[in-house]
């Protein structure tokens, strides 16, 4: 399996990070964690220290080359072997025009055959009431979001085969259970897994 993780746009640790998931399965598993917020950086710098396994950076998505060439990424990913891109939540923080497909295809590059990728993405498709009055909060709170469609999100996954049950509303990605009709109606989320394998 992976045994290394690059999670951009991270937010601050809580219960359930990558790497403590990760250590549950395989011992030794490397995670970079990556965001452009300094309080972010501050907080999980200091949750995660003394661990030889855990990095955090500051660096910002719409940047990916100064991301992939961080020193702190280079002392824990090995770009030689297949690595698993988290990009959860945070490409609809890129506008159109930050071309957030030229962005996921220079990281796609970097990263071996075998490597996954794992991301969301806002979208009007499903509540576009709800979806907006949404993207209305973060503009006024943090970063303004752009909301995609279908299409155009699949289109993020060019260059990588969308693993099964494909790019989804996030309830209904591989759920333990039947989801509930009110996970459904809340989720304006999709959720897709995409393998390089070439």
């Amino acid at each position: 399996g992976i045994r290394q993780f690059l999670d951009i746009g991270t937010g601050i640790p809580t219960a359930g990070n990558v790497h403590a998931v990760a250590a549950q399965t395989a011992r030794g598993t490397r995670v970079v964690y990556v965001d452009n917020d300094p309080i972010v950086h501050t907080h999980a710098n200091a949750l995660l220290t003394g661990s030889g396994t855990t990095r955090i950076v500051l660096a910002d998505l719409r940047d990916p080359e100064a991301i992939l060439r961080h020193p702190k990424v280079g002392e824990l990913i090995d770009f030689s072997e297949p690595v698993g891109l988290l990009l959860v939540a945070i490409v609809h923080f890129l506008t159109d025009d930050e071309d957030p497909t030229r962005v996921i295809a220079t990281l796609r590059d970097a990263v071996a055959p075998g490597s996954y990728i794992a991301l969301s993405h806002g979208t009007r498709d499903f509540r576009p009431e709800a979806a907006q009055q949404a993207a209305a909060v973060y503009d006024q709170a943090t970063s303004p979001i752009t909301l995609r469609g279908h299409a155009q999100i699949a289109a993020l996954f060019d260059g990588w085969d969308l693993v099964e049950p494909g790019l989804v509303q996030v309830p209904l990605w591989r759920p333990d259970g039947k989801p509930r009709p009110k996970d459904l109606a809340k989720a304006w989320i999709y959720g897709g897994v995409g393998h390089r394998s070439t």
